[in-house]
């Protein structure tokens, strides 16, 4: 059952737990003792709106840093990668396999001269940053599982249950 709670909430964190036992054929009580647990244990992290700035008209820039890192004896890259998240621009940051970056970052600013200036003040100086390369978002057509840009209404082509 917690699969299923999980899948449904990263769709739609608004379901309420009397929806979700609906869906799921199961009690509200089992339900919301089942999400508490799960948050209790950091499973549920939090809950987020997944927002189309395009249409918020909003300035916002995104990019996504692929960084090189010399790694710490004894502690990988735990270590520059935590002190890295820390930083209120970086929205995530990935371990990568199979390419010539170690991390990669996902950081937003209102400007591309913001997404500079953290890469040359704050990231490239850092002791085990060996390089950095900056690639800049032009459009985001899907994030989170969301296509973004088109009316969800007209989108959904389900068809519809009579009762």
């Amino acid at each position: 059952m917690r699969k299923q709670i999980l899948s449904h909430l990263e769709k739609n964190c608004r379901l309420t737990p009397a929806e979700l036992a609906a869906m799921l054929g199961s009690t509200e009580e089992e339900v919301s003792a089942e999400i508490h647990a799960m948050e209790d244990e950091k499973i549920i992290c939090g809950y987020h709106a997944m927002i189309d700035w395009d249409k918020a008209d909003s300035d916002w820039v995104t990019a996504m840093i692929g960084v090189k890192i010399s790694p710490v004896r004894g502690e990988g890259f735990d270590r520059i990668s935590k002190r890295i998240s820390k930083f209120d621009e970086v929205q995530d940051v990935y371990l990568m396999s199979g390419s010539s970056w170690d991390l990669l970052l996902t950081i937003e600013c209102a400007t591309m001269k913001e997404i500079s200036h953290f890469v040359y003040e704050k990231l490239a100086p850092m002791e085990s940053v060996v390089s950095t390369a900056t690639y800049f978002v032009l459009k985001k057509y899907k994030d989170h599982n969301v296509i973004l840009g088109e009316d969800r209404s007209a989108a959904d082509d389900r068809i519809p249950v009579m009762p």
